[in-house]
């Protein structure tokens, strides 16, 4: 694996890697030119997919995991990123939904739904957020109204470093892992270092990304159908 700018990156590629997906990074969109909103010197410079897996196996919405990662040190708090949304403020330099565009940007969401079928050929998928640190409850971002209408119906979760830190943990082996990520991570564990045995998660992995959340929303769109 080509070493990535981004440490939240490399951790959600390795997570996906051992979960059996095939991955590939950056993937540039733009709203089209043709549409009515379109504004040149605002619409004109592409925003990124970070990370797309797509399953071989995998049915459903899980085939395809379209990522955003937010490696913000203070951490993420769905609430006040949503009010921050609602109130068209100002955050960490430049307009809140800028960081946002997809699930916030209907000329926007339209350019990401786009190159995701042309790079997988789906149009069934799930939109996840991939955070440093979760402060909050996620369910707030995951039942967001806007953003699942964005998203086409798609279903929007939130995924945690740690939560993958302890996923890829549980499933690496003595043998020398493929990846620089693995290797250090075995390291990790051999050493004890930056664990604690005593400290529980309450959900972690695919679990946490495509569970049913509170509201009972079924976790693939078919069976929403």
């Amino acid at each position: 694996m080509a070493t990535k700018e981004d440490i939240l990156e490399q951790i959600v590629e390795e997570y996906l890697v051992h979960k059996g997906y095939f991955v590939r990074h950056n993937l540039k969109f733009l709203p089209r030119r043709d549409h009515p909103d379109f504004v040149l010197n605002q619409d004109s410079n592409h925003s990124d997919i970070d990370v797309i897996g797509f399953h071989p196996t995998i049915e459903g919405d899980r085939k395809v995991v379209a990522v955003s990662c937010k490696s913000w040190q203070s951490g993420f708090n769905p609430a006040a990123e949503i009010r921050a949304l609602e109130g068209d403020k100002i955050r960490r330099g430049r307009k809140a939904w800028q960081a946002f565009r997809e699930l916030t940007n209907r000329k926007w969401s339209e350019g990401f739904l786009k190159t995701v079928r042309e790079v997988t050929g789906l149009q069934d998928f799930t939109h996840v957020t991939a955070v440093a640190r979760l402060v909050g409850d996620r369910s707030v971002w995951e039942n967001y109204q806007p953003f699942l209408d964005a998203m086409d119906g798609n279903p929007v979760v939130i995924i945690t470093f740690r939560e993958m830190i302890a996923e890829i943990q549980e499933k690496l082996t003595t043998t020398l892992a493929s990846t620089e990520v693995g290797r250090m991570l075995q390291m990790f564990r051999a050493t004890k270092a930056g664990t604690d045995p005593d400290e529980k998660i309450a959900t972690s992995g695919l679990d946490a990304l495509f569970r049913v959340t509170a509201r009972g929303r079924p976790t693939s769109r078919t069976d929403r159908r």
